[in-house]
């Protein structure tokens, strides 16, 4: 019955992270929830294990429709793998614990600011050109890949948001550049748990299959529906973000 549970709340997480990232608030509780004697690395590292099949084939649907800007997002990719690895060393040095309290209110000022700037993210038009592009890419991938090791709350909303706000992409083409570079920080978090045998092998076989399911199905509902929507579930998930990490950070 444990497993029917976060099964199901895996393919609830696929569909979320599918469209704007954010399926660890779901399956992490949820994982956290059914198994409360567990070591907590081995749930996290469980929940990479599931979720990055879901990510990979939510990618994969993206890239068929659409275009996927690959001079300035392999690069971007690479580094945000690198920066993810060294923000997981650099949270074995140092307390994340001044972030924790910061996270709330930087979410709330990019909610605020989406909410203000109604036409932000409705309408694809890069502004940079390919070199600043790939570099501005880069960028991003540096801080909030580093940002995924060390914390991670939020990193799908976070990429989105900064590609919208600093490459001009509208929200379901920075949904599908995000998608890749979260397959690629996961893929380093997945290699840190791993050889550190934090993963129960034997339950992510079905936390993947159901991963998969919501992903494709939340992917098709975003290529369908386009960019006002992704901004929609995109708004829904930063407010709960807020709230859960509030609550973590100013409540216990």
């Amino acid at each position: 019955m444990d497993s029917v549970i976060v099964a199901l709340a895996s393919l609830l997480a696929g569909f979320i992270d599918s469209i704007v990232g954010g399926g660890g608030l779901i399956l992490v509780p949820a994982l956290f929830a059914t198994y409360p004697s567990a070591v907590p690395g081995d749930l996290l590292g469980t929940n990479k294990s599931a979720s990055i099949w879901g990510t990979g084939v939510a990618t994969l649907q993206y890239a068929r429709r659409v275009r996927i800007r690959w001079q300035a997002m392999l690069p971007a990719a690479l580094t945000s793998f690198a920066a993810a690895l060294l923000g997981a060393w650099t949270v074995t040095q140092v307390s994340a614990e001044l972030l924790r309290k910061l996270l709330p209110l930087v979410l709330l000022a990019l909610l605020l600011y989406t909410l203000a700037r109604k036409e932000l993210g409705r309408v694809h038009a890069p502004t940079l050109s390919a070199a600043r592009e790939r570099l501005a890419a880069c960028a991003i991938a540096l801080v909030i890949g580093f940002y995924d090791g060390f914390f991670g709350p939020g990193t799908g909303s976070f990429f989105i948001f900064f590609f919208v706000r600093f490459l001009g992409y509208d929200f379901l083409n920075a949904s599908v550049s995000a998608k890749l570079l979260n397959l690629s920080t996961n893929a380093s978090s997945l290699m840190l748990f791993a050889a550190m045998g934090h993963v129960w092998w034997q339950l992510t076989l079905w936390l993947a299959a159901a991963n998969i399911v919501g992903s494709v199905l939340g992917a098709r509902l975003a290529l369908r529906h386009g960019a006002g929507f992704v901004r929609g579930i995109f708004i829904i998930v930063v407010g709960a973000l807020i709230l859960k990490t509030a609550r973590d950070a100013f409540l216990g």
